[in-house]
């Protein structure tokens, strides 16, 4: 599942924090999530998290892994023949949200498991067509290979991003400009 959610209460749930018997204690996983957010839904959250009574702390953990998070401006736009601004990508690899007894939320950043090199199975050997004029090519892992795609696929988006803003820049001193 994307997204996981236990909450624990009770003796049970002292082993997380001596609060947590008392109050509880609320996991939460999200796991390989790829959504688009509008910004106005998150400014209008605003008011439902003011209240004028202090809520009582609930110990809990929030962990996401390999998340994609779009936030897309939607408000309306000032000039009519602007594009209007570029939406912000967050990728979020593995990073674990912590609240703890104080109330106070501390973020982690966890690191991908690493396996030792002479644990590591050898990359596999594959012959290349005589057209490629190589032959026994090594093949590089497939974390490794997944890894390098994430990487070339955060710096499309970059690069795209950076090309709208540049034609943004151009729209404003002439509106009729096409590529």
């Amino acid at each position: 599942p994307e997204v996981s959610l236990r909450l624990e209460s009770g003796p049970g749930a002292a082993a997380h924090s001596p609060l947590a018997e008392q109050n509880g204690f609320l996991r939460v996983l999200l796991h390989s999530c790829c959504t688009e957010l509008c910004m106005s839904s998150l400014t209008s959250l605003g008011p439902f998290l003011e209240d004028e009574v202090i809520p009582e702390v609930i110990p809990m953990e929030i962990e996401v892994v390999d998340a994609k998070i779009t936030l897309k401006d939607d408000s309306p736009q000032v000039y009519p023949t602007s594009p209007g601004p570029l939406p912000i990508i967050l990728a979020v690899d593995h990073v674990i949200v912590r609240r703890r007894d104080d109330g106070v939320f501390y973020l982690t950043e966890e690191k991908p498991v690493s396996v030792p090199e002479e644990q590591k199975a050898p990359a596999e050997s594959v012959l290349a067509t005589p057209a490629a004029g190589a032959c026994g090519l090594q093949l590089k892992q497939v974390p490794e290979l997944q890894r390098e795609l994430q990487t070339m696929k955060l710096a499309l988006a970059e690069a795209n991003m950076d090309k709208a803003r540049l034609l943004q820049e151009i729209r404003k001193y002439n509106p009729l400009f096409q590529l």
